[in-house]
């Protein structure tokens, strides 16, 4: 991950990121609030264990790595684009990550 685009956004999602791309699925997952949600290619994985088998199935079968090209935090929302490298067609992509915190934890997260 480009650390330089990383400085100013909140620890847990610094620390997600990192999981993510250390296909640490159970790491991913404490980043999160216990309830919950991730959106991504229109499916919803609500609930810690959710996301845990969400990040292990996407590591698993994507190898993907996230590198934040630009990123805004805005009270408890991040705003990031991100270009994902892995195995699927296209590869690289941009995709934008939307985020909501709540106490210092991630509790939503819509990736489109």
């Amino acid at each position: 991950m480009n650390t330089n685009n990383t400085n100013r956004l909140p620890t847990a999602v610094v620390r997600y990121l990192n999981a993510v791309n250390r296909f640490d699925a159970a790491g991913a997952a404490a980043c999160f609030t216990p309830n919950a949600t991730v959106r991504d290619e229109q499916k919803d994985h609500v609930g810690s264990s959710a996301i845990e088998r969400w990040v292990s199935q996407t590591s698993r079968e994507y190898r993907p790595h996230a590198t934040v090209t630009s990123a805004q935090t805005i009270a408890d929302a991040v705003q990031m684009v991100v270009s994902v490298t892995g195995k699927f067609p296209g590869s690289p992509i941009k995709l934008d990550y939307e985020l909501r915190l709540q106490d210092g934890k991630i509790a939503q997260l819509n990736i489109r």
